[in-house]
């Protein structure tokens, strides 16, 4: 590959980049402002609406984010009046998740969210083109030296860690 192709090659990545930060910070803000949620809140109440009720470990594996991650962001849903817990009627050691009436309007009035609008995609993508961009994220990770840092759930400040880690 010659030096001019490199260049190309190499400004049109730091493009792309920069639009999947534009699409996504614009994404979160417009969440926030239309639901006073954030992404990743909205994002569950969604995925709720969707099944009824739910089980948060099905809810967490439905995020891609481990369980305490979503315990926390139920607590605030909890004390926002949009969501509750319910003990399963099959298994009380089940706790299933359900929206209230305030969370079910909450959905209909809703913009989507980057979170899921990424996930589908990727759901949606042959396996070789979504190894190719795992690695090439990967990749990035590498070069910006951010393998150690705690994922943050786009939009917030929140950290996706295992659980017992996650505060």
């Amino acid at each position: 590959m010659d030096k001019q192709t490199r260049v190309r090659i190499v400004a049109e990545t730091m493009d792309n980049i920069r639009r999947v930060f534009q699409v996504i910070n614009e994404q979160s803000k417009r969440v926030e402002r239309e639901t006073g949620l954030t992404g990743p809140q909205l994002w569950a109440v969604k995925i709720i609406s969707d099944n009824g009720s739910i089980r948060v470990s099905d809810l967490a594996r439905a995020m891609y984010l481990h369980p305490a991650t979503v315990v926390g962001i139920i607590d605030r849903l909890e004390k926002r009046g949009l969501a509750e817990r319910e003990r399963s009627s099959e298994d009380r050691r089940v706790v299933e998740v359900a929206l209230t009436a305030e969370g079910r309007q909450l959905v209909a009035d809703s913009p989507e969210v980057a979170s899921n609008t990424i996930i589908h995609g990727l759901e949606a993508l042959p396996l070789d083109q979504l190894g190719m961009i795992h690695s090439g994220l990967e990749s990035l990770v590498c070069i910006l030296d951010a393998r150690g840092l705690p994922p943050h759930l786009i939009g917030t400040a929140e950290t996706n860690l295992p659980d017992g880690e996650n505060d």
